[in-house]
């Protein structure tokens, strides 16, 4: 079946699924593949859970009018999304990528954006091969602007996704050292997320915001329109640090006639860039100081990003959603500067998909803990348990918890901070 066809239906039915366990009454059913598992097998199921249609890409699946035989389901869906986008060419689309704080970036940005204007923006964390489709998919008339967010683990991810979305803004938060499983060194990484870069350079009309402070991302988009922000005057929008004890207060400036101050709910001063990014997009587009102000006081962090929670115990700040080494050094950082805090504990998890750079990396982090004064540090997983160091460590969660249990920690300051994986948000419950 022709793309342009598949359209068609997907006009009349214009909502997609890629689970069984979420089938929309009169939805589209993409029958993924995956290591475990062959969507084509759930086809029939989908239909009988309420989808409309299935596309399966077996022909021995396409039992009957209503399930539609493509060539490759995850291209059709592709291609299905990309076709629905040039539908709708004047919705702009804001491009968001980097190794860290792309998530919170885009969160604070549609926090922004949304109160002048009716946004669609990825959900979560579907900023993949797969996720972006079923964002762009979601793209209506009315929305005005599309915030789509872009990850990637290996080179050509985001050229792709960039030629799915034909974004006509672009923002990479910053380069840093992640996934160096997938991409096979730093160089790549560079390579990949400047992909992002390149494209809108193709785009004459395109425009990009640029951290101003961040030499190798100033330096990459030469020769593009860019709007700048950071700590420098005179830039578009400029901001400093206020205070970061534990929350990030932060003022920022426009020009000589706009200075203001915004008392946020994020931990850390690195976050500081990702509130002027969200700045910069929404002065941009219009809204309004106050508003700006307002969102960025109202946003509250989630899902175990830069989180802080208080316990009968103790203060913990729970970043357990990521880590890699650029943002676990930003958050030992911030943590050591914080101020007024009696005793600091650190929980480290594992940071993973960093090839054969992994113990190298582990160990440095470890060595910058030696050199600073906390109260106490745990290390959680294989990685962490075969670095040298005079504190403890635990190979599994399961270990650590047995610990805690016997060990309370009580009246303390707990950094929480490894990749998901590790799940060290399960031990919260102990602290």
């Amino acid at each position: 079946m022709k793309i342009s066809d598949l359209y068609e239906i997907f006009k009349q039915y214009p909502q997609v699924t890629t689970d069984t366990r979420n089938c929309p009454q009169d939805s589209i059913f993409f029958a993924l593949k995956g290591a475990n598992f062959n969507g084509n097998a759930y086809a029939k199921k989908a239909l009988e859970e309420g989808c409309r249609y299935a596309v399966v890409d077996e022909e021995q699946y396409a039992t009957q009018p209503n399930i539609i035989l493509v060539e490759d389901c995850l291209k059709a869906l592709q291609q299905l999304a990309n076709y629905h986008r040039c539908q709708l060419k004047k919705t702009p689309v804001i491009a968001i990528t980097g190794t860290n704080g792309k998530t919170t970036t885009k969160e604070l940005v549609a926090a922004v954006l949304s109160q002048e204007h009716n946004i669609l923006y990825t959900q979560g964390n579907l900023n993949n091969h797969i996720g972006v489709p079923l964002t762009l998919l979601k793209i209506k008339k009315e929305h005005e602007i599309a915030i789509i967010e872009m990850g990637a683990s290996h080179v050509g991810e985001i050229k792709t996704l960039a030629e799915l979305a034909e974004p006509n803004y672009g923002l990479i938060t910053n380069i840093g050292y992640a996934h160096l499983e997938g991409f096979g060194s730093y160089e790549n990484i560079i390579k990949t997320k400047g992909e992002l870069y390149d494209y809108i350079r193709e785009n004459s009309t395109g425009k990009l915001f640029v951290d101003y402070d961040n030499t190798l991302l100033r330096e990459m988009a030469e020769g593009i329109t860019s709007l700048y922000y950071g700590l420098e005057d005179d830039l578009f929008i400029s901001g400093k640090v206020l205070s970061a004890n534990p929350y990030l207060e932060i003022e920022w400036t426009m020009g000589n006639n706009c200075r203001k101050k915004v008392m946020t709910n994020l931990i850390g001063g690195y976050n500081l860039t990702n509130a002027l990014a969200a700045i910069a997009i929404g002065k941009y587009f219009g809204v309004k100081s106050e508003l700006i102000c307002k969102a960025l006081e109202e946003y509250q962090p989630t899902n175990n990003r830069s989180q802080l929670l208080k316990t009968d115990r103790n203060m913990l700040i729970v970043d357990a959603y990521n880590a890699n080494p650029t943002s676990m050094k930003a958050a030992l950082e911030n943590f050591n500067q914080m101020e007024d805090i009696n005793r600091k504990v650190l929980i480290l998890g594992d940071m993973k998909e960093l090839g054969a750079d992994s113990m190298n990396e582990h160990q440095k982090i470890a060595d910058y803990i030696e050199q600073h004064n906390f109260e106490d540090v745990f290390f959680v997983g294989d990685n962490f348990n075969n670095v040298t160091t005079q504190y403890k460590r635990f190979k599994t969660l399961a270990e650590i918890e047995d610990y805690l249990q016997k060990n309370p920690i009580q009246d303390s300051y707990i950094l929480l901070k490894g990749s998901r994986s590790v799940q060290l948000e399960k031990i919260i419950p102990l602290l």
